[in-house]
């Protein structure tokens, strides 16, 4: 919404100055005082066409340069020797859009016609009609127009170039960041976890096999052990997740949903809308939203069934799980490190997250991800 807001600004703005470039113009043509035949209402028309040609600039920056630079010798043909301001605009605007070698053939163009058009004005002798051209396009001003949008052109490009540094160097410092947290807790509890994991297993089998009865906490420790284990090889796996690993995306939330099966969740998909459109961004947070959905319903919500639906809309993404499980809603659940990593994704992206029991029982998850935004 901001950039359309930016562009409708900058369209009013160039329309502001081409009537206000055509206005001038005609109030120094009538100025004048032609007469009122056919000769010289195309000279007001000229002057009018090459003001509000500037409108587009913007957009068509070349097409403007052309026509306001035929308007111009236009209505120096016609008797109007009226300075080419539209033209030095038109000059600027093409320069800043980067078409410096078209922009130097046209005004070469103009500079050679308009002495030519003086001469077609009227009875003027060949110093006359220089001297006139010379009046109506000044080589210093399109030399100044010229230089002023190239120099304007150069400053938005290094602009350009310092802003995608700074964010290439911030990309790449949590980058390391992330892969030191991931070395850190790889060497600082991995070998741990994994002693209890084994220690755990162990006694559980040679009191088994001693036809002992297991202690409960031991049954725990090692059902604490396998969780801890798969909880760390997911953390770690999330933390090394970069953009130099092939990205998990809307593709392979078809393989959550089957993995939810697998468990003997009731599991369902059903994605619709135009997938090819959605940035990789947005595919990323849907899938860790469904796997972190998914696996709350698997662990904690008791459900025996969930629904996955993904819906690609035109201008946003949105993503709804729900469950069956033993969620009220009343005491409201407090919000775990899951469902925190899930607004923060989302948050990041511009878009809403909802989290929440449901009154006919169960939980729902609910995203809704803008696509201009993460584009």
């Amino acid at each position: 919404m901001g950039k359309g807001r930016f562009e409708v600004r900058a369209g009013v703005r160039d329309w502001v100055i081409a009537v206000g470039v055509a206005a001038a113009l005609l109030v120094t043509g009538l100025s004048e005082q032609h007469s009122a035949t056919g000769l010289a209402l195309l000279g007001y028309a000229l002057l009018a066409a090459g003001g509000l040609a500037l409108a587009a600039g913007r957009r068509a920056p070349v097409a403007v340069l052309v026509v306001t630079g035929l308007c111009a010798v236009g209505y120096q043909a016609a008797g109007f020797d009226v300075a080419a301001v539209a033209f030095l605009f038109a000059v600027y605007a093409a320069m800043r859009a980067g078409h410096r070698i078209i922009t130097v053939a046209v005004s070469v163009a103009v500079l050679a016609a308009l002495p030519v058009a003086a001469l077609a004005s009227g009875p003027h002798d060949t110093a006359e009609a220089f001297a006139q051209a010379r009046g109506a396009l000044e080589i210093a001003w399109l030399i100044a127009a010229g230089a002023a949008g190239e120099a304007l052109r150069q400053a938005e490009r290094r602009a350009d170039e310092a802003e995608r540094t700074r964010e290439e160097t911030a990309r790449r410092r949590a980058d390391d960041e992330r892969l030191r947290i991931a070395r850190e807790l790889h060497d600082s509890l991995t070998h741990q976890i994994s002693v209890i994991k084994v220690q755990a297993e162990v006694a559980v089998h040679v009191a088994r096999k001693r036809g002992e009865q297991v202690p409960e906490a031991l049954l725990a420790i090692q059902q604490a052990g396998r969780e801890a284990t798969r909880e760390l090889r997911a953390t770690l796996e999330a933390l090394r997740d970069d953009d130099t690993a092939p990205p998990r995306g809307l593709d392979h939330v078809p393989e959550l949903v089957e993995g939810a099966r697998s468990i003997g969740l009731d599991a369902t998909l059903t994605i619709e809308g135009q997938r090819q459109d959605v940035p990789v961004t947005v595919g990323r947070t849907v899938y860790r939203i469904v796997q972190e959905s998914l696996t709350n319903v698997s662990r904690h919500a008791d459900a025996r069934t969930a629904s996955v639906r993904i819906d690609c809309r035109p201008d946003s993404l949105a993503v709804r799980i729900d469950d069956d499980g033993k969620a009220t809603p009343d005491p409201a659940p407090v919000p775990g490190v899951g469902l925190l990593g899930m607004r923060e994704r989302v948050t990041a992206l511009g878009g809403r997250l909802r989290a929440e029991p449901r009154s006919e029982g169960g939980f729902t998850v609910q995203a809704e991800l803008p696509l201009e935004r993460a584009s």
